[in-house]
């Protein structure tokens, strides 16, 4: 048997927005994400996937469930197989030993709160230093954007978290990349002296940091290493800050520095993200086009960013479907996006990214440089290069206008280029229906508790109705969140506890219309309330009514000195309201 501890914190590291998008490209809608169903045919998105309860829901054929039923269900993998599968996509180590969690299993959790403890001391250290705030405005950086960014200081010195952590030996501090421990065992902070740009997920968590740097140290950019929490090429800098932003112009610039972004957003081009400095990978790619309809990478026009827009269009060409497009800008020599906007003003950098080279010309005209087109040599090998391009390219539209360019410029026909490169036509299977389910009576409880889980401590069980299925559920969801004691359960790890279990199906159905109309979180508490009341008023008036009946049936004298207490109370009670009890 698969830990439950080991299923949990492979359900809470694992994205389910990544893990979908990967096999069905998905579009922002408000809070959530939208695709056509895989699971039946549909001409108009009602497949919806949840990022913050990190569920997915199907509007029309009810499809429903986490990470694990979306492998099962759309790959057709068994349990186990699906368990190892997302383990392999979250970088985990699979357990051998299957009857023991793995002894030193990460805790994400424990380590986002490290990281958040850390990001709120180095944001008040910076309040602190003169030298790094007059950095920053010689930057041009100002208090509203370095407060949007959550920008701190490392200050000067060795073991400065120490005041920000009880225990600075934690094992933690090491995990997550804050601390380091030297070849004779002695702790010190990884970042000193650095302006510290924290990085966010989608989840809103600090996962890591950039420090830049104050003066001429090196390295000039020191980043956290890859940890439980933090995978590089997964993540961009600035999203959470750029969204709205990106969302109003529908593109999304990518740059290569935490300056760069910071510096465009404080000049009116705050649809900028960067990567952490490495190349750009296709799951940023795919992040990122989730975000917009386009993609405009900046780089510099040296040798060396022409080669980082290279990888960018190779590691582009899986995730770019029809609907979506990407292009480039060089900079001139010497300039930077920091450098640039600043010499020359937000409007002259939007300009452009408007007037931005597509990524067909950029392919043609790199292939091509390389080429002696005047040869028949030199048009073969344009061709030949061109081939494991094309194959990659998920975009049939774009690939077949590629295919005619490259016939235009090889003297190649189209159907001899097509040949040449052994393109197939790309389809997609038929998937089948998943079944639909019954609604529930008790809705609006499981979804608060469903929304907030801690309220099933609140909830007196004795209340519910003993005859009901929807109240077997709502008992068994409580049950099942008390067995988990301190542990967080949040849906994920709730439906997986569940599966296969009789209240499945009404779980699911309360989750889809959680998905449509979540509470406000002002509102959860005062709404559990009145729902516990609700449930009072309805056990008193069960109450009534078996009494009135044995009553009617024996006499009042056949009823017991405490069944007449209570009759005599609820009709007092019933006369007092009018109707009910």
């Amino acid at each position: 048997m698969i830990p439950d501890t080991f299923i949990q914190e492979l359900l809470y590291r694992v994205d389910l927005v990544d893990l979908i998008d990967g096999y069905v490209p998905l579009k922002k809608t408000g809070a959530n994400f939208a695709a056509c169903c895989p699971f039946h045919s549909e001409k108009s998105p009602s497949f919806t996937v949840s990022p913050s309860k990190q569920f997915y829901h199907c509007f029309g054929c009810s499809a429903h469930g986490n990470a694990i039923s979306f492998l099962m269900e759309y790959a057709g993998l068994g349990f186990v197989d699906a368990i190892k599968e997302l383990a392999v996509h979250a970088g985990m180590p699979f357990p051998e030993d299957q009857g023991h969690a793995p002894a030193h299993a990460p805790k994400s959790q424990a380590l986002a709160e490290s990281m958040a403890r850390a990001a709120r001391y180095y944001y008040e250290q910076l309040k602190c230093s003169e030298k790094a705030i007059r950095y920053l405005k010689e930057r041009g950086v100002s208090g509203e954007i370095a407060r949007r960014f959550g920008l701190g200081y490392a200050p000067e010195g060795w073991q400065n978290l120490a005041a920000a952590f009880d225990d600075y030996s934690s094992p933690d501090l090491q995990l997550s990349g804050l601390v380091i421990s030297n070849e004779r065992g002695r702790l010190y902070d990884r970042f000193r002296e650095r302006v510290m740009f924290p990085i966010i997920n989608q989840k809103g968590e600090v996962i890591a940091f950039g420090g830049r740097v104050l003066g001429q140290g090196e390295p000039k950019y020191l980043n956290s290493p890859e940890t439980p929490l933090f995978e590089k090429g997964r993540e961009v800098f600035g999203l959470p800050q750029a969204r709205a932003a990106i969302r109003e112009r529908d593109t999304v610039i990518v740059v290569e520095g935490y300056l760069d972004v910071v510096a465009l957003a404080q000049y009116g081009n705050g649809n900028a993200v960067a990567t952490l400095g490495t190349a750009t990978t296709s799951m940023q790619v795919q992040k990122l086009l989730r975000q917009a309809e386009r993609i405009v990478f900046c780089f510099d026009g040296d040798a060396a960013g022409r080669k980082a827009a290279w990888r960018a269009l190779e590691n582009s060409l899986e995730a770019l479907t029809e609907q979506k497009s990407i292009a480039f800008v060089f900079l001139p020599d010497g300039e930077d996006p920091d450098s640039f906007v600043r010499r020359h003003g937000g409007e002259a950098f939007r300009q452009m990214i408007a007037q931005a080279t597509p990524l067909s010309d950029f392919l043609l005209s790199e292939l091509s440089a390389h080429c002696d087109l005047s040869s028949a040599e030199g048009n073969a090998r344009l061709v030949a290069d061109a081939k494991p391009l094309l194959g990659r390219l998920q975009s049939s539209l774009l690939r077949l206008q590629l295919v005619k360019r490259l016939a235009q410029v090889s003297g190649f026909s189209q159907a001899e280029v097509e040949g040449l490169c052994e393109l197939r036509p790309l389809t997609q299977p038929e998937p089948a229906r998943a079944p639909r389910q019954a609604p529930s009576l008790l809705r609006p409880l499981l979804r608060l508790l469903l929304q907030k889980p801690q309220l099933a401590s609140g909830l007196p069980l004795d209340l519910l109705p003993g005859n009901s299925t929807e109240a077997g559920a709502v008992r068994l969801i409580c049950e099942t969140i008390a067995a988990a004691g301190t542990q967080s359960l949040a849906y994920p790890s709730l439906i997986e506890k569940l599966r296969g279990s009789e209240c499945e199906g009404i779980l699911r159905a309360a989750a889809a219309e959680l998905m449509q109309e979540p509470f406000a979180e002002d509102e959860i508490d005062a709404e559990f309330t009145g729902a516990v009341q609700q449930l009072l008023e309805g056990a008193h008036k069960r109450v009534f009514m078996q009494l009135q009946e044995k009553a009617q049936r024996l006499g009042v004298s056949g009823l017991s000195s405490e069944e007449k207490r209570q009759y005599l109370a609820a009709l007092t009670a019933r006369g007092r309201h009018g109707t009910g009890v």
